[in-house]
Parts: C-alpha cells; structure tokens; sequence
C-alpha cells in the first residue's frame, strides 16, 4: 500500500482519487457492436457469443429447463444450501421492513385539492448475475429478494454458462430454485443485457436492469439507459475504507483490506488511522496474510492503488472519509456510534471491531448492491424502494378548481403558455355558468 503520513488537507483530493479505468471509448464502441448484434439477430447472437467469449460452441436452449433447474439445485452441498436459507431470511427480514404503505397519506393542500401518492412495482425486471471464476449466488439474493418482495410481475435472471459445460453454477440454480425464479437465460456479458434491453425470442425485454459485471457489462448498461431502459445505479471497481484508532485489531483491519481487495486488480482499500503503531502492525499483517490467500495475485495488484492514511484524529479521519465517500465503510475504533454520527457519504457502513465488511455483502440482512466511485455522495443502495416507482395523484372538487384557477392562469400566462392557462379558465367559466 502507499502509505501517507500527515497528509495537508490540501492533498486530500489527490489521495481520494480511485485507480485510472481503461479507455472507455474502445469498451463501448465494442458494447454498441454487441447491441446492434443482439437487436439484428436475437437469440442466434447470443448462441454466437456463447461460443466466442463464453466458450460454449454447442448453446441449443438459452432457457435453464425445469429439469436443469432441479438437477443444478440438488448438487449444493447441505451446508452451503442451510448458509443460503439464512442469508435469504436475514435479507428479506431487513427489505421487508422497508415495505411502503401502497397508498400514502392523501393531502389536501388547500379546500378541495387533494394529492397523494401511490408505490407501484416496476412490473418487469432483469437481473444480471456474474458467473465465470466467482458465480455471485449471493447478489442473486440481494436482488431477487427484494424483486419479490415488491411484486415485480416478471423477473429474469441472466447469468453467465460455464465455460465448455454450457451448465450454470448450482449455487445460482439453488438461489434461484428457493427465490421461485423460473426464467433463468443463460447469457452473460453486455449481450445479456443488450437482450434485457431490446428482447428477443426467448429473452423478455425488461423495464429496469439491476446486477454488477465487467467493464462491457457496465457500458452496456449505459447503452440501456440511453434506449430507455432503467438500471440500478453507476457501477465501478469495488472498495472499502476503514477507519481505524489505536483500539483495533490489525489482523481484523488486514483482513477486512484484503477480503476487498481480492475482488479484483481495480478494487481500492484505503485505511485511516490515528495511530502510527496500528499502521505500521496493519501494513505487516496485510504482508503476512496476503500469501495465503488463493486470489492473492488479484488482491496484490488492487494494492497497488490503495492507500493507507496517518491522520491527527477521529475528526479528520471523519472528513475524509466523507469527501472520498466510500462504498463500504468500516469503523473499527472504539466507540462508532461518535462518528457514525457525522457520516454523510457512504454506501454501507460497519460499526466496531466485530463487524466485518463480508457480513454485510452475504448475510447480515443489509443489501450489498451499493454505489462506487464515489457515487455515494448522491446515491443509495439498491433497497426495496428500487423496485418501486411512485405514481403521483390529484383530485379536485369543483370549489378546489375554483379556488386554484386564478393562480394557475396568472402563473401560465406569465410563462407565455396560453393553452395551459386555457385548459382551467374554461373549466372556470364552466363552473360559473352552472
């Protein structure tokens, strides 16, 4: 790690800077190439690029067969399927909770005006689970959870087949399978959402896109915004910031570090810390338990760009932390409730020594789905509320018309948009006939 003592706050925003992307441009010329494909060709583009890039020459059905489905579920050892049930209770448990009233409280915002607001479930979605080395069973959870819970009508599930089988991971199947999720494609990549997006034979177009991915699976999101399609949120590399004072444990901080920076090379960790003794014990932790770990080639490269931060104290560790604003945010000092206090920009945050970042991205019941790159200045989670759009509404009584008219007219006519002033005065004059 790069390792700054003191930092003047005036080099705060150098030091806050994620690791530099690829060209973008050539990514999604590459992602617009596949669109074009997917929207020419349907499903026979998609066999293609199983083959090309997924290396599965022989796709003949994209759909997971019920049978798949059964037999891919039965493979999950007991363990693993006991570990999933908890985790699915644990999530639906916390999004549950965040269930809206379908109609909130209606508003009379003056005599015979009433306005209120209805929550409505975005009828059809897609869900894009990544597959390859790390089949992520556990974001199809954080997804698929929450899609149910709010009553999505159709949910599709594209996710990556196994290289040379053509199989999906039974761990995906076993999640899907105890979600109830029945239309599982497999397709991964941007064309996977390129059909999310425009549809094809056998892949329903969706409403709203929801999942993380690679590089083309990020720009294809894009592609799908601009064709009028939703998505959850900017995605980029993930990252983790801990703050930690002179009461944590410098194995617990090295691990937490690593267990973000195996995610992938582009991964960030970045540590604060008010004390000189637990930077130097958790910069050799990170060089001891690194070589252990099966990724640690992945996990060394995210080091590279990662830093870690010597600070005067809790305050401006605070402040930091708030400017950088952070996907995960750990607090491993002594009393987190004081500074979780002040935190205005983090996606997740994790309080105290026995909070690790990995409960919440398997199974505290928190969704992990979270805005990176800085988004979290502006941007939530993915949540319950996701799934929903709300839907504005206002009814007027005659006498609210009356009453409302002149201030509309007078404000339409002042704009120059005489037909909006029109649409009440003729009702006005209406009214006065009667």
């Amino acid at each position: 790690m790069q390792i700054f003592r003191h930092p003047d706050p005036a080099q705060w925003a150098a030091l806050q800077q994620r690791p530099l992307p690829d060209s973008n441009a050539a990514v999604l010329a590459r992602a617009g190439e596949i669109f074009d494909e997917v929207a020419r060709r349907g499903d026979e583009a998609l066999r293609q690029y199983a083959a090309e890039l997924d290396g599965v020459p022989t796709l003949s059905d994209l759909l997971v067969s019920p049978a798949e489905l059964a037999a891919g579920a039965a493979q999950v050892p007991p363990a693993l399927q006991a570990a999933i049930r908890q985790a699915r209770h644990n999530i639906e448990a916390f999004h549950a909770a965040q269930r809206p009233a379908e109609v909130e409280a209606v508003v009379e915002t003056m005599p015979g005006v009433r306005c209120w607001r209805r929550s409505v479930a975005v009828p059809r979605v897609g869900l894009y689970i990544p597959g390859g080395s790390a089949p992520l069973f556990s974001t199809l959870l954080m997804l698929g959870v929450p899609a149910r819970l709010a009553g999505c009508r159709q949910i599709v599930l594209c996710t990556p087949p196994s290289r040379g089988t053509g199989h999906i991971a039974p761990a995906i199947l076993f999640a899907a399978h105890e979600l109830g999720l029945t239309t599982i494609v497999k397709a991964g990549g941007a064309q996977a959402v390129a059909a999310l997006t425009v549809g094809t034979a056998t892949v329903p177009a969706v409403d709203k896109i929801f999942g993380p991915g690679n590089r083309y699976v990020t720009a294809a999101k894009q592609l799908a915004a601009q064709r009028g399609v939703a998505i959850d949120m900017p995605a980029g590399p993930s990252e983790v910031l801990v703050i930690a004072d002179a009461s944590a444990n410098p194995v617990f901080v090295a691990a937490d570090l690593l267990s973000q920076a195996e995610h992938g090379p582009d991964s960030q960790v970045v540590l604060l810390t008010d004390s000189e003794a637990i930077l130097t014990q958790v910069v050799a932790e990170l060089a001891r338990q690194l070589p252990l770990l099966p990724r640690a080639e992945i996990a060394r490269q995210a080091l590279v760009e990662s830093r870690a931060v010597l600070l005067p104290d809790g305050a401006a560790m605070l402040e930091f932390s708030n400017q950088y604003a952070p996907e995960h945010l750990i607090l491993a000092v002594a009393t987190p409730e004081d500074l979780a206090a002040g935190i205005i920009n983090a996606g997740s945050v994790f309080m105290g020594h026995f909070t690790p970042e990995a409960v919440g991205d398997y199974a505290s019941g928190t969704n992990h789905t979270l805005p990176t790159g800085g988004y979290a200045r502006a941007y939530s989670g993915v949540s319950l509320d996701s799934f929903y759009k709300k839907i504005t509404f206002q009814q007027l009584a005659p006498a609210g018309l009356a009453a409302l008219a002149p201030v509309v007219e007078t404000m339409a006519e002042a704009e120059g948009l005489r037909a909006h002033a029109q649409a009440v005065a003729v009702r006005r004059l209406a009214l006065a006939q009667q």
